[in-house]
């Protein structure tokens, strides 16, 4: 039986920033693919680049920033102002919605306004009920309702108030109004950078100083045995004195054989079309969002507009609920709708399909309800107390950016570190 101080459980932005920063270089990182990245990998296919989906990264704190950048090479890196519309009634306008309703045709315009100021002054209890008072609900129906609903694959009066934190653009009616005919993207993600090679660039560089031989693909966890602080793999057991996971949630839950409350973890699927055509499409825009629900897909990104090339590179996403089947054969009849809509849209307009790859992404977004915050805090402190830790997006089954999982990450590394100094670990 091999036998490791930290077992690190995924080899994606949380388990390498965990490692990277521990100053005890004891560890093993178990990641069931063939390779290191988690969601964030990258392929390269017939001149395209595309990742599993559109991870373009936004920094709050720009020492993490420069230090990735450094690491990758500044010269392949693009820094970008993002251009990103909503397709409204056969218009583009622009993002985000609340904030540009002037776009919208007079009456409508005019109802929003309107609704706006007269929005239900009670506290809401879920996110929908959030939505109508502080929007109304003339801008919750014609956008925020319908592609959310897309988005989530839910309805959206099961989730939390909160379930988008920080990263929903939020505005009260008087910036609203303020706002008017000022085009302004106050959206956490209004720029962004992104490497030449894809997001694959950014794991590479969280993972340099990583030993190769510490890193074990392709070896999924199946079981741990908490009083002997033991983990089985797919290859080998390992008894460890601290584990940090950042599994999904559940998953970690039922290999610790944990009783949970399973009704408390719901999510989604996505469903990702990289596609590559022939020739150019709309020029300038990084991605557009789409609410109607006769258009299959929520959101249409185009990464040729970020590199500046000659064809068009798109990645399509369409939400699904967790119980849906994506079988191969759905799969492909799905994508002869989505070249439908492209065109019914205009994205398309006599490109030639020359090169595609698609994912599903299992889950995708978590549903953040009273039920799962509570539930996931309890499981959570009782793991800490055996030394198995859980954190990132799936982790902590919650809603955050890749940079917060490498604060997070690295936080906890931080902790170890100073328990290592004092002899306390």
């Amino acid at each position: 039986m091999e036998q490791t101080r930290f077992l690190i459980i995924g080899a994606g932005v949380t388990g390498l920033s965990f490692a990277g920063h521990l100053s005890e270089k004891n560890y093993l990182i178990c990641e069931a693919a063939d390779e290191i990245g988690g969601y964030c990998r990258t392929i390269q296919r017939d001149g395209f680049v595309w990742d599993y989906s559109g991870h373009f990264f936004h920094f709050r704190h720009p020492e993490i920033e420069r230090e990735l950048v450094q690491a990758i090479g500044p010269e392949r890196v693009r820094r970008v102002v993002k251009d990103s519309r909503i397709h409204y009634e056969g218009r583009l306008v622009d993002y985000p919605f609340q904030r540009n309703i002037h776009q919208l045709p007079e009456p409508e315009f005019l109802e929003c306004l309107r609704d706006l100021f007269q929005r239900p002054s009670t506290s809401a209890s879920n996110f929908h009920e959030m939505l109508i008072s502080k929007f109304g609900r003339g801008i919750t129906d014609k956008f925020l309702a319908p592609y959310n609903e897309k988005v989530y694959a839910t309805d959206l009066a099961r989730l939390d108030v909160d379930a988008m934190g920080r990263f929903f653009p939020y505005a009260d009616a008087e910036e609203i109004v303020r706002g008017l005919a000022a085009r302004v993207d106050a959206s956490y993600n209004a720029t962004f950078t992104y490497p030449e090679g894809g997001a694959i660039d950014y794991i590479h560089a969280l993972a340099r100083g990583i030993e190769p031989a510490r890193v074990l693909l392709g070896e999924p966890l199946l079981q741990i045995d908490l009083r002997s602080k033991t983990a089985r793999t797919s290859k080998r057991e390992i008894r460890f004195e601290y584990l940090l996971s950042s599994a999904p949630f559940p998953r970690l839950l039922e290999a610790c054989g944990v009783p949970f409350d399973r009704s408390a973890y719901s999510h989604n699927q996505v469903l990702v079309y990289n596609l590559g055509f022939d020739t150019k499409g709309p020029r300038g825009l990084h991605w557009i969002y789409y609410p109607q629900r006769d258009v299959c897909f929520y959101r249409v990104g185009l990464y040729d507009n970020i590199f500046d090339t000659p064809r068009m590179s798109l990645y399509v996403e369409l939400g699904y609920p967790s119980d849906a089947v994506l079988d191969a054969a759905t799969i492909d009849a799905t994508r002869e709708r989505v070249l439908v809509d492209l065109r019914k849209v205009g994205v398309l307009d006599g490109q030639r399909l020359v090169a595609e790859h698609s994912v599903v992404l299992d889950p995708a977004y978590v549903h953040i309800t009273r039920a799962s915050v509570a539930e996931v805090a309890q499981q959570k402190e009782l793991l800490a107390a055996r030394g198995v830790y859980s954190a990132g997006r799936y982790g902590s089954w919650t809603y955050c950016s890749i940079e917060d999982n490498i604060i997070e990450a690295r936080a906890l590394a931080a902790r170890f570190n100073r328990l290592f100094d004092l002899g306390l670990c």
